[in-house]
């Protein structure tokens, strides 16, 4: 299932709304995104027969697309150096503020971004808001977790994931490696695209065949099997939850794979007019440009 937030397009006031997306279609449910993911297998039932009930259709060209948590109400975690590769582009690229290191980490290193990073799809990336002029992207797989938990094992790591979806890490790189720390570089107003649905954990279940690509004005640039991930989910969720406790509608960006713009000789930065698109099937494709 493919689940949505949206607001109906030429109303004042736009209450986000819940929504299962089939093809062009928005099927209306009910409650919120959070009550959903926290209402369990229970609620994914009844929501599954509310969509199959077909109460109230929208048009896709009648409603915005939200991000389908607006406002999360923890900071997103987010893994960095993931990909084996990308954490060799970083190490080579200057602005590592690491590097020297062996550039493939022991553990996962986590970093998060505030909940006002956070925008939906085709919502401008406010680019201009980095007074350094060095904005990159990072297309990523995210997980969200259901069911939360103190002390979650590897075995039982895939039992608390709801779903996933997609964010867009973009990264201020010289306030990234100006402060030797991500925070500041990270957490630009605007810098997390989000989205296009959350698809529910049923409808992977092979999540050694899926593909993350981003493309920057139509040009491939990353290519990856979230298979090669270094530290995959369920290490993931297991190092998190050994020292604090997840929370229900909590978010585990995975880590970007290689083949962003520090990457390149010279690198290349994002720019006004630049359109940015991270795919991974069978979620979908998050589209943004930026201003």
């Amino acid at each position: 299932m493919k689940l949505v937030t949206f607001e109906l397009l030429g109303l004042a006031v736009g209450e986000p709304r819940l929504g299962a997306l089939e093809g062009d279609t928005i099927i209306e449910l009910s409650g919120t995104m959070q009550t959903a993911i926290a209402g369990g297998a229970r609620a994914l039932k009844e929501l599954r027969r509310e969509a199959n009930s077909r109460r109230t259709l929208h048009a896709s060209s009648a409603v915005r697309l939200l991000a389908p948590l607006p406002r999360p109400a923890r900071n997103i975690f987010c893994v960095g150096k993931n990909y084996r590769e990308h954490a060799k582009e970083f190490d080579s690229s200057g602005f590592d503020a690491s590097a020297g290191k062996d550039p493939i980490p022991d553990y996962p290193i986590f970093f998060t971004k505030a909940s006002t990073t956070v925008i939906g799809p085709r919502v401008p990336i406010p680019g201009h808001l980095d007074p350094t002029h060095s904005v990159d992207y990072e297309g990523e797989l995210a997980v969200i977790i259901g069911a939360g938990g103190l002390h979650i094992s590897r075995a039982e790591a895939m039992s608390h994931v709801f779903g996933y979806t997609m964010i867009n890490d973009v990264t201020s790189r010289t306030l990234q490696s100006r402060h030797r720390q991500w925070f500041v570089g990270k957490n630009i107003d605007g810098f997390c695209p989000m989205g296009p649905c959350i698809i529910t954990a049923d409808e992977v279940p092979r999540m050694d065949e899926l593909r993350l690509q981003t493309r920057v004005n139509g040009e491939l640039r990353q290519d990856a099997l979230v298979a090669q991930l270094i530290f995959d989910i369920p290490t993931l969720i297991e190092t998190l939850s050994a020292t604090m406790t997840l929370e229900s509608g909590d978010i585990i960006a995975t880590g970007t794979c290689a083949g962003v713009g520090i990457g390149f000789k010279p690198p290349k930065f994002l720019k006004a007019g630049d359109h940015v698109s991270v795919t991974i099937e069978p979620i979908g494709t998050l589209q943004n440009e930026v201003a």
